[in-house]
């Protein structure tokens, strides 16, 4: 007899095509699909073809509609600024419907790209729905980034209109938008027509008359616009993610294989029910944002929570806890790196102890490899269902998961569990070739990928198929390296080029990591291969101590090099461990391995947009010289 999820999961490979179009019945669409997905002239998949449908309707217009309007859609919670403020899904749905009224007074059609440079405030939230709504193409990034990756961005979307804010505000400064912004629009080839500034009291920004708007102007005049029906296969947004030459890569998203992704992930991933309160505690700057902010709890009816704040320093390591007592959360979703720096201000988690968070039924973590002494602590300090998924920006969803909304499952640390139905997971060695349970291989999914998936790059279908379906024909390269074990379960080991060769010996980075982080005095770390003129690389690590430990570095490093010898072998060979202040990693919490690799090599640092601050990697090169 097969389990819930066996079943599930078998129902999907047996049909695919059917099992799509079932899950696509769910959603109120204008015009139905008549196929699944076909295949397009450069063989790129588009799901849910001849459908219609509007992601800003199905968001928000929908729920009003059946009677929801007065349920609340969206709570801003401001530590940084002092702010809360909510708003009802009527509330929302005029305030999109009238900014959509702006944008269309001011050219922006069907198809149009707006560029959203903006911080974490709920203008940025109505911009991104009001351009689903008018079928416009929005490109969200990061609030604050450098002028010219702003610019970069701007000349590969070519926007008609740019949507901003006077300013961010930050723990402990004010980042002062226009000028960025300014310089960008001198840096970029492509000129914009107009741009729309919100006014923030921190900071007022001195508007150019004959290029921006004022946000609230504008608003008092503006008529509220109704959604326009786009085609499924019409892209919803641009998402540009780093790539490894240094240009950014646009992720495209459709709109029908979006919309029915996220309705089913809800359920599926996260056991939601509509009327829960869901928090991803995230950016809309980054894929989560996108997905989990913005567009999958308000398409399936949750309250979403929209947070300006961090994990620590707003005022402190107990913000988290705060915000799920004073909002009856139901799922929190975060990264990892944002439970460990809060390990790491409050080891024994005291912060959790003071409020009440008994409406929380589960935590999720995602964004990179949930460590299994990350994982320990959480289930021990407190006691809920720790989940791991494992997804991409290139995927918009969980690529695996606990599948908690068919049956939840035992959970095994260091695993994200199992594929999530509409991904076919599989593991191949060099040669193309299956490789058995328990053995590491590149993780790849064969082709097609389900709806919610990126089906190109922006403008750039070549560096798609070079970059992800060439290296093994009828598969999506995912860039991670991994296994499944005899039970399948996916355990994610770390992108394929932190597997290192010592000596002709292949090891995993990610195994040592493991080790490393389970010391009771080491906050966070990273592994990484340096090169050695005798065995080509040797393992390195980087430690950032907890900030309650007060015995002596070095004989942590000394102890941990024994550990490493004595679990994994000498073949190990980890014997340079060096603590360090804090490790480099990019704005959405990942560590920069890659980078590090480069530093201690003497190579050129390729330090991508997205790092969290560039100045780190001398503050560390002066810690290792001064060994």
């Amino acid at each position: 007899m097969l389990g819930p999820y066996k079943q599930h999961y078998n129902n999907f490979k047996q049909s695919p095509e059917q099992f799509w179009l079932e899950q696509a019945k769910r959603l109120p669409w204008y015009k139905k699909p008549e196929h699944a997905y076909i295949q397009d002239n450069d063989g790129l998949y588009h799901w849910f073809d001849g459908g219609q449908l509007n992601s800003s309707f199905l968001a928000l217009d929908q729920h009003v509609i059946a009677g929801f309007g007065e349920q609340t859609a969206l709570i801003y919670d401001s530590p940084v600024t002092n702010t809360k403020q909510t708003y009802s899904y009527l509330q929302l749905q005029q305030q999109v419907a009238k900014f959509a009224g702006v944008m269309q007074s001011l050219g922006v059609t069907k198809g149009d790209r707006v560029v959203i440079y903006m911080p974490m405030i709920p203008q940025a939230v109505i911009g991104m729905l009001a351009c689903a709504r008018l079928g416009a193409i929005h490109s969200v990034v990061f609030g604050g980034f450098a002028a010219h990756e702003l610019a970069v961005r701007i000349d590969d979307a070519k926007p008609k209109l740019v949507l901003s804010a006077s300013c961010g505000v930050e723990v402990d400064s004010i980042i002062e938008y226009k000028p960025l912004l300014d310089n960008a629009l001198d840096l970029a080839t492509h000129k914009v027509d107009h741009c729309v500034i919100y006014q923030r009291e921190q900071a007022i920004a001195p508007l150019t008359p004959t290029r921006d708007i004022n946000w609230d102007n504008a608003m008092q005049s503006a008529k509220e616009v109704a959604p326009v029906a786009v085609n499924a296969s019409d892209p919803l947004y641009i998402l540009y993610t780093s790539g490894t030459t240094g240009t950014p890569k646009g992720v495209v998203r459709e709109n029908g294989g979006h919309a029915v992704a996220m309705h089913y992930s809800m359920e599926t991933v996260y056991g939601m029910q509509p009327g829960d309160v869901f928090w991803a505690a995230s950016d809309i700057g980054w894929v989560v944002g996108h997905s989990y902010i913005v567009y999958a709890p308000l398409m399936y009816r949750c309250t979403t929570i929209l947070f300006e704040g961090k994990p620590v320093r707003t005022p402190d390591a107990n913000a988290f806890w705060r915000v799920v007592e004073e909002y009856k959360v139901n799922a929190l979703f975060s990264a990892p790196t944002a439970f460990r720096a809060i390990k790491k201000e409050d080891p024994n988690a005291e912060g959790f102890k003071q409020y009440n968070t008994s409406s929380l039924k589960r935590l999720f973590l995602a964004g990179e490899r949930l460590d299994p002494p990350t994982y320990n602590w959480l289930k021990e300090k407190t006691n809920l269902p720790i989940l791991d998924h494992w997804w991409q920006t290139e995927t918009g969803w969980a690529i695996a998961c606990n599948p908690v909304g068919i049956e939840e499952l035992a959970t095994k640390p260091g695993s994200s569990t199992v594929p999530t139905p509409g991904f076919d997971v599989q593991i191949l060695n060099m040669h193309g070739e299956q490789c058995a349970p328990n053995e590491q291989g590149a993780v790849v999914i064969k082709l097609p990928l389900p709806p919610g998936c990126m089906p190109t790059i922006w403008q750039n279908t070549p560096r798609f198929k070079t970059g992800y379906l060439t290296e093994y024909p009828g598969y999506y390269l995912s860039g991670d390296g991994g296994y499944i074990d005899d039970d399948g379960y996916l355990f994610i080991m770390g992108r394929t080029d932190d597997v290192i060769n010592v000596a002709g010996h292949r090891l995993s980075t990610g195994e040592m990591e493991e080790i490393v982080a389970a010391h009771p005095a080491v906050a966070e770390c990273a592994v990484f291969g340096v090169t050695d003129n005798l065995k080509g690389q040797l393992p390195m690590a980087m430690i950032v101590l907890k900030n309650d430990f007060t015995g002596s570095p070095t004989d942590v490093e000394q102890e941990l090099v024994q550990t490493v010898r004595s679990q994994i072998g000498a073949i190990a060979c980890l014997k340079t461990i060096v603590s360090v202040e804090r490790l480099p990693k990019t704005r959405s919490g990942k560590i920069l391995r890659k980078n590090l690799r480069q530093l201690v090599d003497g190579d050129e640092l390729q330090i991508p947009s997205t790092i969290d601050d560039a100045g780190i990697f001398e503050e560390i090169n002066q810690q290792i010289t001064q060994r």
